[in-house]
């Protein structure tokens, strides 16, 4: 089974948002919630099903810092992250 983790970053392969690029932000048993900081937030991030989504095992910087700081991501930090995530 694939290793998911909070701040790695997925693109969505099913549904009405296939293609769109997501942040990690929780993981459970059979689904991982995802947020993009304007729609989708911290505090409303979308369920999807493992199967639906392809990981990037790489942590951006940015949410590395934050993370192993002891804070928490805020929408602004996911803006930040997924503007950048393109010119990777």
């Amino acid at each position: 089974m694939e290793e998911f983790s909070i701040g790695m970053m997925a693109k969505s392969l099913a549904g009405h948002d296939k293609g769109k690029i997501y942040l990690v932000s929780a993981v459970d048993e059979q689904y991982v919630y995802l947020v993009d900081g304007k729609y989708r937030t911290m505090e409303k991030p979308k369920r999807k099903k493992r199967k639906h989504v392809q990981i990037d095992h790489r942590i951006p910087l940015w949410i590395e810092n934050i993370l192993s700081g002891g804070n928490k991501i805020q929408d602004s930090d996911v803006i930040k992250v997924r503007k950048d995530y393109g010119r990777l």
